[in-house]
């Protein structure tokens, strides 16, 4: 096999962008504890890979905070799930893109191509992106549970590893 398809195993960090869902529950370390969907099925995708899980509001700090909680960790892979849309309170991505020292465009286009199919046009609300950061590969992803299961099973699962390789210089 090819050494920049070589599978390896990566540790992947979650963090549920919600501010209804983080005043109902407040700071919790489990998607359980914040009867949080879409963060169990992350997370049960994951399995073994699976690291730690926030759940925090849409507040531009409180995603910086954990940018750089991660970016200091051993993880090697960063889902914020939610915040990704186009309401006034969604600013994962403004918050989040300006640090990409390279984006991975494919990504979006993909999932919006995906999405197209189960969703119709208002795929193209989705702003779905990632990039990487210091060796380090992060995923902006819908909240919804179907966009959810999209990303990390037609995506994020299956390139996440390859990814990882090519950041890492393995390609």
């Amino acid at each position: 096999m090819e050494e920049h398809k070589k599978e390896r195993s990566f540790k992947a960090r979650i963090v549920v962008v919600s501010t209804s869902r983080f005043e109902k529950f407040g700071r919790v370390s489990s998607p359980e504890s914040a009867d949080d969907l879409s963060g169990r099925i992350i997370k049960e995708l994951l399995d073994k890979s699976f690291s730690s899980y926030s759940l925090i509001p849409d507040e531009e700090n409180e995603i910086k905070r954990e940018l750089q909680e991660f970016l200091e960790s051993g993880d090697d892979l960063l889902i914020f799930c939610g915040g990704t849309g186009l309401s006034p309170k969604d600013i994962t991505i403004e918050t989040v893109s300006p640090y990409f020292e390279k984006r991975i465009e494919g990504f979006g286009e993909l999932f919006r191509a995906l999405s197209m199919k189960e969703i119709g046009s208002s795929a193209m609300l989705s702003r779905a992106t990632g990039g990487v950061i210091k060796g380090k590969v992060i995923f902006c992803i819908p909240g919804s549970p179907r966009a959810v299961e999209l990303a990390m099973k037609e995506l994020i699962l299956k390139e996440a590893s390859h990814i990882l390789n090519h950041v890492r210089g393995y390609a």
